[in-house]
């Protein structure tokens, strides 16, 4: 087999799509090749990032009221969790449901498969009497899906802050195409991480030990290993910014000279001027007026606000 049929081509086309623009750029998904994920684990226990925790206070405090809200119009109701990765804050919500003897339905959804039998399996050790039925397909395709039989409302939960990876148009885009997809009645629950000291902001994006700049250079790394690159790690830089007003995180990998790259796997080369960046992750901080706002321009309503202890974050049910 040769080394261009080793390629992952979807790596291989948003590599050479993202730095053949005029403003460089690459998709945060390609941070997590499996040193990726290992150094993500690392970023999530570093004191500086305060997200970890947030999300376990909010539903170990909430689990009554979300349950009371949640199960208020209807006997029962179908629980579709986006991209529920390892399911361990879910699973908090899940047990007290169950406990509870609420009538749901946890139907996860994840475009990897692998992801989603692990899930299961976990899960049917934790909570043995749990429905459980995960769906293997993309967001929007397995909420049609879902559309087709179906008699009970649908809460859609999409956790972790992930709204807070699209540039604002396409968080406005996302949550317009969710609430395209629902009924009166339905439900999204999402998580924000809101506006807060700017400095502690900015210090979960550049630890003092380091661990955000090696998860961003290993990008670098990854198309080295993947796409026969030559980039030389030592003449780039890892930059993070956070503006207020717009409370808009953004992280940069700055060429610290002019220097040329090659990519053999892709037979590409790329020129870089000196002190030129590639924007590599936006992560979107909001207040109560940015999350009314996206929910009023997606025809929904915001029902209720539940904080962490520190109010760094915010788990909003927002109803259709």
């Amino acid at each position: 087999m040769t080394t261009t049929e080793k390629i992952n081509f979807s790596v291989a086309d948003a590599v050479k799509e993202g730095l053949t623009k005029k403003e460089k750029s690459l998709p945060s998904w390609l941070f997590y090749d499996a040193e990726g994920d290992r150094l993500f684990q690392e970023i999530m226990n570093m004191p500086e990032y305060y997200l970890t925790n947030c999300e376990y206070n909010i539903f170990q405090k909430h689990k009554d009221d979300i349950l009371s809200i949640i199960s208020s119009d209807a006997a029962g109701f179908n629980l579709i969790e986006f991209g529920a990765g390892d399911g361990l804050k879910t699973e908090i919500l899940l047990k007290h449901f169950a406990k509870q003897n609420a009538t749901f339905n946890y139907k996860p959804v994840d475009i990897s498969k692998n992801v989603l039998n692990l899930l299961q399996e976990r899960m049917q050790k934790s909570i043995p009497d749990l429905d459980i039925e995960p769906i293997n397909k993309e967001y929007f395709s397995a909420l049609d899906t879902l559309n087709e039989d179906r008699k009970n409302p649908m809460v859609v939960l999409f956790m972790g802050g992930n709204i807070g990876n699209f540039e604002i148009e396409d968080a406005h885009s996302f949550v317009n195409q969710i609430a395209n997809k629902l009924r009166n009645g339905d439900r999204i629950i999402m998580g924000f991480d809101m506006k807060k000291d700017p400095e502690m902001i900015r210090s979960a994006y550049n630890d003092a030990q380091g661990i955000t700049r090696q998860f961003n250079m290993n990008l670098l790394t990854r198309l080295n290993n993947e796409l026969d690159a030559d980039f030389d790690l030592e003449q780039f830089k890892h930059y993070p910014s956070y503006d207020p007003q717009t409370g808009t995180t953004k992280s940069f990998l700055i060429s610290q000279k002019k220097q040329t790259v090659k990519l053999k796997g892709i037979d590409s080369t790329i020129h870089f001027k000196a002190w030129e960046h590639i924007h590599v992750e936006v992560s979107q901080k909001f207040d109560e007026d940015m999350i009314e706002n996206l929910a009023k321009e997606a025809g929904l309503t915001v029902e209720k606000y539940f904080y962490d202890e520190k109010e760094y974050f915010a788990d909003v049910v927002i109803r259709k």
